[in-house]
């Protein structure tokens, strides 16, 4: 059975950082595309970031380049969202998410296996 569990959320100051780990169990994150999207209150749930190590793709959303960065962490089976520069408006329930689909795609559909997700409150 596959369970993605996200941590390493909570509340952080405007500036800040904070690195969100998915962990996974059923499942090997090297050969799988692994994404983290977020959902603000009142709001859909967005892309944030993709990588798919297999292919050595890496895709960010605009609002977040140059202050997120994806990685992974092969020994520990994890994967890694560091956030610098933290925005309120950067505030959501944080989620990580894998596909099978080796290409790194921001497309949530093609995405079937999630975690509960991790709450981030960047307060100004």
């Amino acid at each position: 059975q596959v369970q993605l569990i996200e941590s390493g959320g909570g509340l952080v100051q405007a500036g800040g950082s904070l690195r969100l780990s998915c962990a996974a169990s059923g499942l090997t994150f090297s050969t799988y595309t692994v994404g983290w999207f977020r959902q603000a209150p009142g709001k859909e749930r967005e892309f944030v970031a993709v990588s798919s190590w297999s292919v050595g793709s890496t895709l960010y959303a605009d609002s977040v380049k140059g202050r997120f960065t994806i990685s992974r962490e092969s020994a520990k089976n994890t994967v890694n969202l560091q956030m610098n520069n933290l925005k309120p408006e950067d505030t959501a329930v944080y989620y990580c998410a894998a596909t099978q689909l080796r290409i790194a795609v921001p497309s949530q559909s093609v995405y079937y296996y999630w975690g509960q997700g991790t709450q981030v409150t960047v307060s100004s």
